[in-house]
């Protein structure tokens, strides 16, 4: 059994023990087999536990006759954004929003309400109507979340992404949804250094022809002020109502346009934060995001509870590595959400906040967007916080929330994840599709539909591409995408991402968006990009097969990450390029980046009976790491 790092205390009051002792039940595990048994209720008490405003309806579950055309609270009118701005009291704190350069902001509810009235009043006057794409490439300010409140009191849908992400990046994600709105950044700052964003959003407006409105966000409060006292007005919706486009990098084409259901994100997100991470109303929560990762949405979620959300947009390790903690002791954070690069990035820099900071509001710390190593569980326990609830989280984009999570009442093992989420139908399945046994590494899966399943992919008529990316795995079974094993603890271990897709620094980056900007210079014959796990956490690789007679130099090396930097963003850089005689292809002169992922994790290659090349696959094998 793994290491015990925090045991609980003072447990009845939460609302999971609260929910587990309403039920007479005895025990997590028989709370989530109930959960999971009977959806139609679990979801139901959970809109009632969130005090959801709606009507909610008599039809809470429908199962459908497949995974994808399940339905929940299918006869529900509700409004996310009123949801998200009923429970603060006028006076009380809102948003906190720091910049890099400490400049902070404090917007009270009342001020909240008061300027989402106005922007919805500005949209409807721009001509925005239900069903409409509003889109943002923005940082992560104050501003953004009013103009989501706003489009979402309409029932527009929203897209952001960050500002790092070039024209062509932009053009990839926002021109597939056609939007008529745009939220531009005049600028920012990172890792001590001013961005202007002001050259770029001509040459945006022009890759995205449907566009009728541009607000910058320096404008934004005077394009809102001629409709300062305008009063709320939140368009009742079903609960299947497209609020979100999130973007989901595979590894062909462009990324996925995946549409979620705003009432789906909030609920499945308000129960995350009520049941998994107790959050309160007041309690002040962080997580360290851009606007470009769904943990933004999820984020902007914790209003819904009626807490404080704090805003940062920088890199946190500017100007001295301690700067989120910081920010931890100067807000008196409840909860901090980090990423698992980062908690590793600290722990290597040394840094023990134990000692220098008083960390002591914090009962949360929250880890997601890789692999949790067990040494960063040693390191927050020793060097962070001895005291608190440490919640590694797995989901995604795909689903705006998590499969696994915290558990409030349940103590934190060394490298695990506590348990599957309330509602979530989580599992890991062996290669013949069955349960695994403990300890026994296999899939990641999900075998039960949830309210924030996507409704579909944009442009996806037929569910074609849905289908592929989630069921081809086991039929009727959603499947992920990372390798896992189950805890006789009741806990989870993941071991990293089971397909081609990458993970660059917490984020997920498809292989086809390095490609476009790499296979353009004359001396790349191909190019082939995989993730490592690496130093308890994730690196990529990058393989480049030179075109025959040139030769491959530290300038051209240069000049690709410079070309990635500009073009695509600062994530899709490579951590290593190196130069490989050949490629593995299929019959069918598909690249085979899992057989290659395969080989640099130390796995055994699946399906090599399908390359057309297996001889290729010589090259990888003999590359020594350590």
């Amino acid at each position: 059994m793994s290491t015990l790092l925090w045991q609980p205390h003072g447990t009845s009051g939460t609302a999971v023990a609260r929910l587990q002792a309403d039920l007479g039940l005895n025990s997590y595990s028989e709370l989530h087999k109930w959960s999971i048994e009977n959806p139609g209720l679990f979801w139901s008490r959970a809109w009632d536990d969130a005090a959801i405003i709606g009507n909610k309806g008599s039809q809470f579950y429908s199962p459908g006759k497949d995974f994808v055309s399940a339905r929940f609270f299918s006869d529900a009118t509700l409004n996310v954004a009123e949801n998200l701005l009923s429970k603060g009291r006028d006076g009380d704190v809102a948003i906190v929003s720091i910049l890099e350069d400490g400049r902070r902001t404090e917007t009270t509810w009342g001020q909240l309400r008061a300027q989402v009235g106005a922007t919805t009043a500005a949209m409807k006057a721009a001509g925005v109507v239900k069903g409409d794409r509003v889109v943002a490439w923005v940082p992560n300010v104050t501003e953004t979340i009013i103009y989501a409140l706003g489009a979402l009191s309409i029932g527009a849908i929203v897209s952001t992404a960050s500002p790092d992400f070039a024209p062509g990046a932009v053009q990839d994600r926002f021109g597939q949804v056609e939007p008529t709105m745009l939220l531009a950044a005049d600028s920012y700052q990172y890792n001590g250094k001013f961005f202007d964003c002001t050259p770029k959003i001509p040459e945006i407006e022009k890759l995205l022809p449907t566009l009728t409105k541009t607000v910058r966000v320096s404008e934004f409060a005077s394009w809102i002020e001629p409709f300062m006292g305008a009063p709320l007005d939140f368009t009742p919706l079903p609960f299947d109502h497209p609020g979100f486009i999130l973007f989901s990098s595979g590894t062909t084409g462009k990324p996925k346009c995946i549409i979620h259901s705003g009432a789906g994100v909030m609920l499945k997100a308000t129960a995350e934060l009520l049941y998994q991470l107790e959050l309160h109303a007041t309690e002040k929560i962080f997580y360290f995001t851009t606007c470009g990762w769904m943990m933004w949405n999820w984020l902007a979620m914790a209003l819904g509870r009626g807490a404080t959300i704090v805003l940062f947009d920088g890199a946190p390790m500017f100007p001295t590595p301690s700067r989120v903690f910081d920010i931890a002791q100067e807000e008196k954070l409840d909860f901090l959400g980090l990423s698992a690069k980062f908690i590793d990035s600290t722990h290597k820099e040394g840094l023990t906040p134990v000692q220098t900071h008083d960390l002591s509001s914090i009962k949360t710390i929250a880890s997601t967007g890789s692999v949790l190593s067990p040494e960063s569980f040693d390191y927050v326990y020793q060097s962070i916080k001895s005291d608190v609830h440490l919640a590694s989280m797995s989901g995604g984009t795909d689903i705006a929330g998590s499969f696994l999570s915290g558990v409030p009442t349940q103590p934190v093992y060394r490298g695990e994840l506590q348990g599957p989420c309330l509602g979530m139908a989580t599992d890991v399945f062996n290669a013949h599709g069955k349960s695994a046994a403990i300890d026994e590494k296999g899939e990641l899966v999900c075998t039960l539909p949830f309210p924030s399943k996507p409704l579909g992919f944009w442009g996806d008529a037929n569910n074609e591409r849905y289908l592929a990316a989630y069921f081809e795995g086991f039929p009727g079974v959603w499947t992920h995408g990372d390798f896992a094993s189950k805890s006789e603890t009741g806990g989870f271990t993941l071991f990293g991402r089971s397909d081609a897709t990458l993970n660059s620094k917490g984020v997920r980056i498809g292989t086809a968006e390095i490609y476009r900007v790499v296979e353009v210079f004359p001396e790349v014959l191909e190019a082939m990009a995989v993730s490592q796990d690496w130093e308890g956490d994730t690196r990529v690789i990058l393989f480049i097969v030179p075109k025959p007679g040139m030769s491959y130099t530290q300038e051209i090396e240069k000049a690709i990450n410079n070309a990635l930097r500009t073009q695509a963003s600062p994530r899709h850089v490579p951590d290593l390029i190196m130069v490989a005689p050949a490629l593995p292809r299929t019959k069918s002169n598909k690249l085979v980046e899992l057989a290659v992922t395969d080989i640099v994790n130390g796995r055994q290659v699946r399906n090599s009976d399908s390359l057309a090349n297996p001889e290729a696959l010589d090259f990888f094998r003999e590359l020594n790491f350590s």
